[in-house]
């Protein structure tokens, strides 16, 4: 089922700097924070950039893997790359503010330092996923990791069918990747449904869950492939949609961050039915998965 080639994935590199050895896998690289894009009142976008040049030529990721970002003396956690390795030389990672560590970044600049390593993670099946139509369902935040395959399908359009994002917010001032969103509307190669749960006077889309969004598209044929990616409520809901819509479990893929602590699945606090989902995921075909009541 999962077209995931173990000789693609990214290794890391050698380098001779002090400060990083091959034996222990803990310790991480100097990164410079090359760019800082204001997403909405909680969610910033840092665009990275490896301090060892070489290293940072030779590096590269696959959509759906995550890097571990670290502060001294504010801790370490997992986010996912929200950009494309088809646009090489920096990466990115969207951050919402919701704890000690990331109030933290959220207080960094241009051009400041933090700790990254990784990248670690099953990634989406890009393979699999090509000559399909794709079905995007985000909820807030959760486009973060989805916006990497979409901007990598953009980059590698003739590779896939129709594609098509569905996105949801509580609000209208939670909404991130505006500028993306509007690009891949004037693109004409996404058609693109967005809602709120909540109405307000600055907002005269849809409003309503985004699971709603579904009457609005029509899965025909048989190479069809959604991807989800949201609160767990949310996922469980447009799963079940899907389903109803004529998609099995192995066209449905979701991404779970759960948990994930040392991102290499030796603490074991990121266990999910009998999967660590640091390794084991973060990416699933829901065929995968037995209990989605729970996600």
């Amino acid at each position: 089922m999962r077209s995931f080639n173990e000789g693609q994935y990214p290794k890391p590199g050698k380098t001779s700097l002090s400060y990083f050895s091959d034996n222990n896998v803990y310790l991480p690289r100097r990164a410079l924070i090359n760019n800082i894009i204001e997403e909405n009142a909680l969610v910033k976008t840092f665009e990275i950039v490896l301090e060892d040049e070489i290293y940072n030529t030779d590096f590269t990721y696959l959509p759906g893997q995550f890097m571990m970002l670290s502060i001294p003396h504010c801790g370490e956690a997992p986010f996912s790359f929200s950009s494309s390795p088809s646009r090489p030389s920096t990466f990115s990672l969207s951050i919402r503010k919701i704890g000690k560590l990331t109030t933290a970044v959220h207080a960094l600049k241009a051009g400041d330092m933090v700790g990254v390593r990784g990248p670690y993670g099953q990634p989406f099946p890009m393979d699999d996923l090509a000559g399909n139509n794709l079905v995007f369902v985000a909820g807030g935040i959760g486009m973060a990791p989805l916006r990497s395959v979409i901007e990598f399908c953009v980059d590698n359009h003739d590779e896939y069918g129709d594609i098509t994002v569905l996105y949801g917010c509580k609000n209208s001032g939670e909404i991130c990747f505006e500028q993306d969103l509007n690009g891949w509307v004037k693109s004409g190669l996404i058609t693109t449904r967005f809602t709120v749960d909540e109405p307000c006077d600055q907002w005269n889309g849809c409003t309503g869950l985004v699971t709603a969004l579904l009457d609005d598209i029509s899965i025909r044929g048989t190479r069809n492939k959604a991807l989800v990616c949201g609160p767990g409520v949310m996922i469980r809901f447009v799963v079940e949609r899907l389903m109803i819509m004529g998609l099995q479990g192995e066209d449905i893929i979701t991404t779970l961050e759960r948990n994930m602590k040392c991102g290499i699945g030796i603490c074991g606090h990121c266990h999910h039915e009998s999967k660590l989902i640091c390794t084991d995921g973060p990416v699933f075909y829901v065929s995968e998965l037995t209990d989605l009541v729970n996600l």
